[in-house]
């Protein structure tokens, strides 16, 4: 397509047809002054200084409004044109206050400059909002420009509706919704507002503190399993810079320009004071001495040297990192195998998604997420098990959240009435621990009413008579009442969900941390078989994982019975010789809770623990306690002292964050990014390739660990594992990819099982029994406590601990019913003590009918709460996976904080 620009004849890049104007004039090198346009939102065409002249037309148009049309003849800057973008300019400045140096100019200023307009100096009419409370937004309304981008990015892309306009005329001013300042709002301090203002009335507020950034650097958010990708800017000399923005990737396929507040300002750790430098080792008095790197080094080998050959390989164990790089992960696993002769290597995917990824490859034979976040905007119906969207996946939440306000039906199964629940079409308000029976309840009104997809069934799957016929039980009067939801519900869900199609599932970890969560996971796929819901865009089943790698650290072959890219050990194992030059252990690898049980009765005696905080993670936390205690030996590698550090490493050595290294991350959708250093390393800590690789050869393995970089990780990797040999570092540097990628000319795969599932021809339906748990009212312990994290913090808080975020979420809540409050006499905002047959916390009580009576529900950020001493033994047969969601309390007022 051609169109004529200001007399020239410009080729309008391919995909660009009913593109709008301003952004194919963008595209082809054309800079059109604008102010109240952004891509992420319709246009409003309220400041109207995109206006250009297009041949044909009666009046000047808003080149943000208006398509491109093949032949176009426009002319962008004529002099009519210039003088009306001057005197508009002048008009919007003559509030505006002079040059700020603690404001770096915006946009506003730019064209002011360009222009060859200053503020006239007019003293408004009302008094501006000034705001410095947030800890991250920074609110002066003098500066404000109306431009209203504040508003139609905070309704349009974050659904949060926080910013209001206020009076009319030239009195008109925007304010947030509580009327006085932003922290006491609604906000949920994502920055879209700070993103788009061009004026500067609302900024970071650390670029007022310390300076714009003097560089930006490209890499992948260290936070949920999303991989939003982030621009981070830095200043300061080569090592001491630090980290002042972070904004947006805009052509990010996972985030689509938009960041939350961790991703976008909870980097403050990365400078924390607590950040570790140099190696410590643990004295005979039992304190932690500073050490050099050879010190550290050669007493961590020393430590694991002799549990091996004290005790044999099963003596000795790995953690990996899911915060660290796929190839990190990579080695660590190849460390365990081939340096330490053991299979047991394991990460934390063990106690969150490892039933996602085992249901999904007992049901369609791949254990990763069907689908696309993409495809949530392609769906015709969302299926929301067990996820509480807005808050741990924020960025896909608010994508879920501005389908839901659009009208797109949907289903949300939680115990508690979520921001997605209070959107639904259907809210399944099921009791804890009811997965199975609610699913079995919805495939019986599937099978019983003919909803069936024949045609797929016939096709594409086996076992649907003896399904249907295991289905027999589960009328929906026994569903209800085990489930809690009403039998109409029930019906009316299922119904909707077989004839809304395509119908895309996501689920959490309120669907997997249970003692049937791999059962759970496959239920939901039954649910997608039997309606077609596989194999096509916007459909599927699809979990959101909860770590930045949590996804590819597993992958990578951090799982005692897989070997690199989830390969089956039998299968891959003489390809890894063949490529290590090195006989692997044969002997059965220990999950993580295994490898505790061994710890407990006295038979491992040395793990290696790599950024994981397992004692302050783990269930059951006396118990934890217990285990540790009894190593002979724990190595920790983390960048600061964490809880499982302080009571129990021998060693310590201290490691780089996500910012100070190169590498890569796989997200939810199967999608591997780049990660790019910003900073230099902190102190003297190292990235935790580097860690394995000198431990190794302090072990005296050191052929197999000379990698250079990171790329070169990477190469061995896609040699095997031939799903990612396509990808390679020159390819990601123009975007991330998705597997299965097998060849360098192959896109990616966005959908999964399109005509054939992996390992079979069709994939089975299957029966699932429903195994009660144990955790059950009592007198004793009359209320069911559940766990979740919230929107502020992210897991045990070793991140989001060490930044301004306590300034949001100081301390863990309680979330309460206002019925039972009354009964036990709590009151909203005091201390409670909760309490179990494992042991108690205390926490503060937030009274809220966002829980059911009987029912209470804890986030788990806080050291000072430490919720884990509560929480149960019970663990999903198949993974291991403890049962973090159902937990029989007690709870007792402790009076006013």
């Amino acid at each position: 397509m051609e169109i004529l620009v200001n007399g020239s004849t410009c080729q309008v890049p391919k995909g660009s047809d009913g593109e709008k104007l301003l952004s194919v004039l963008k595209k082809i090198g054309v800079s059109v002054p604008h102010l109240c346009s952004d891509p992420r939102f319709p246009p409003s065409s309220s400041c109207r200084l995109c206006e250009v002249e297009v041949e044909g037309s009666s009046r000047p148009v808003c080149a943000c409004a208006t398509p491109v049309v093949a032949g176009m003849k426009i002319k962008t800057h004529t002099p009519e044109l210039e003088s009306f973008r001057k005197a508009a300019l002048g008009f919007l400045a003559r509030h505006f206050p002079v040059a700020d140096p603690c404001h770096p100019p915006g946009i506003f200023e730019g064209y002011l400059k360009q222009y060859g307009v200053e503020s006239s100096g007019e003293a408004p009419t009302w008094e501006p909002i000034r705001d410095s409370a947030h800890p991250y937004i920074h609110v002066d309304m003098s500066r404000c420009v109306h431009c209203y981008r504040c508003v139609h990015i905070c309704n349009d892309l974050q659904g949060q509706f926080v910013w209001k306009t206020l009076r009319r005329g030239s009195a008109l001013t925007v304010m947030p919704d509580s009327g006085t300042t932003l922290k006491e709002s609604s906000c949920v301090s994502c920055g879209a507002c700070v993103d788009t203002c061009p004026s500067g009335a609302l900024e970071d507020a650390r670029v007022i503190e310390q300076g714009a950034p003097e560089a930006w650097t490209k890499t992948t958010c260290p936070y949920c399993g999303v991989g939003c990708e982030l621009n981070v800017g830095v200043r300061g000399s080569a090592h001491e810079r630090a980290i002042v923005s972070v904004r947006p990737v805009m052509d990010s396929p996972s985030s689509k320009g938009h960041l939350c507040v961790k991703g976008r300002y909870s980097t403050g750790y990365v400078g924390a004071a607590d950040r570790l430098s140099r190696p410590l080792v643990r004295q005979k008095d039992g304190s932690l001495k500073e050490v050099s790197w050879e010190e550290g080094l050669a007493e961590a080998a020393k430590q694991l040297k002799k549990a091996r050959d004290d005790h044999g390989p099963r003596a000795v164990g790995v953690l990996g990192s899911a915060r660290g790089t796929n190839e990190e992960a990579y080695l660590t696993h190849k460390f365990a195998r081939v340096v330490l002769g053991t299979n047991n290597v394991d990460c934390c995917a063990r106690v969150c998604h490892a039933p996602s990824a085992a249901g999904a490859k007992i049901a369609f034979g791949t254990g990763a997420a069907t689908n696309s976040f993409d495809d949530i905007e392609l769906a015709g119906l969302l299926f929301l098990c067990g996820t509480n969207a807005t808050e741990n996946h924020p960025v896909v939440g608010a994508r879920i959240k501005q389908r839901q306000l659009k009208g797109v039906p949907s289903i949300v199964i939680d115990p508690r009435r979520t921001e997605l629940a209070a959107h639904a079409t259907i809210h399944l308000q099921l009791k804890p621990g009811t997965n199975i029976p609610l699913f079995n309840g919805l495939a019986r009104v599937i099978v019983d009413e003919g909803l069936v997809d024949q045609e797929f069934v016939r096709t594409r799957t086996e076992g649907l008579d003896e399904y249907a016929q295991g289905l027999r039980e589960w009328d929906l009067k026994r569903v209800s009442m085990l489930t809690g939801v009403p039998e109409e519900l029930i019906q009316k869900a299922a119904r909707l969900y077989a004839t809304v199609r395509p119908a895309m599932s996501l689920h959490g970890l309120g669907m997997t941390e249970h003692i049937q969560g791999t059962d759970s996971v496959v239920a939901l796929a039954n649910l997608a078989l039997i309606t077609g819901n596989v194999g096509k865009r916007g459909s599927g089943v699809n979990p959101l994982r909860g770590q930045n790698n949590v996804q590819g650290t597993a992958v990578m072959g951090c799982e005692p019975a897989s070997l690199t890219g989830s390969q089956k050990f039998e299968l891959a194992s003489e390809n890894h010789e063949r490529i290590w030059q090195a006989k692997l252990p044969r002997e059965p690898g220990l999950t993580l809770m295994e490898m505790l049980d061994e710890a407990h009765a006295g038979r491992m005696k040395s793990l290696l623990m790599i950024g994981y905080d397992v004692y302050f993670s783990n269930p059951n936390a006396h118990w934890t306690h217990e285990a540790m205690k009894k190593l002979d030996s724990l190595i920790v590698v983390d960048p600061f002292l964490t809880k499982t550090a302080e009571a129990f490493a021998t060693v310590v050595l201290p490691a780089v964050t996500s910012f100070e290294k190169d590498g890569t991350f796989m997200n939810g959708e199967r999608r591997i990014q780049r990660v790019r250093q910003a900073l230099a390393p902190f102190g003297e800590a190292k990235n935790d390739s580097e860690i394995v690789s000198a431990l190794a050869q302090q072990l005296g393995i050191k052929k197999g660990f000379e990698f250079l970089d990171a790329s070169q990780i990477w190469d061995e990797i896609r040699m095997l594992w031939p799903a990612v040999f396509g990808i390679t570092y020159e390819r990601l540097e123009k975007g991330g990819l998705q597997w299965p990628c097998p060849t360098l000319d192959s896109p990616g795969v966005e959908v999964l099982h399109t005509n054939s599932f992996s390992g079979f021809e069709k994939a089975k339906v299957r029966g699932i029994a429903y195994r009660p748990t144990a955790q059950r009212e009592s007198s004793d312990y009359p209320l069911i406590l559940n766990t979740g994290r919230s929107l502020n913090h992210f897991n045990v808080a070793t991140m989001t601990g060490r930044t301004r975020n306590r300034e949001l979420m100081p301390d863990d809540l309680l979330e309460i019913h206002p019925e039972d409050a009354a009964s036990y006499g709590v009151q909203d905002g005091e201390k409670v003590c909760i309490e179990s047959q494992y042991g108690k916390f205390v926490s503060t009580a937030w009274v809220t009918s966002k829980v059911r009576r009987g029912e209470l529900f804890t986030t788990f950020h806080s050291w000072d709460s430490f919720v884990n001493h509560a929480i149960g033994t019970g663990r999903d047969p198949v993974t291991g996976t403890p049962e973090y969601k159902v937990t029989a309390v007690r709870v007792r007022s402790l009076g006013a904080s």
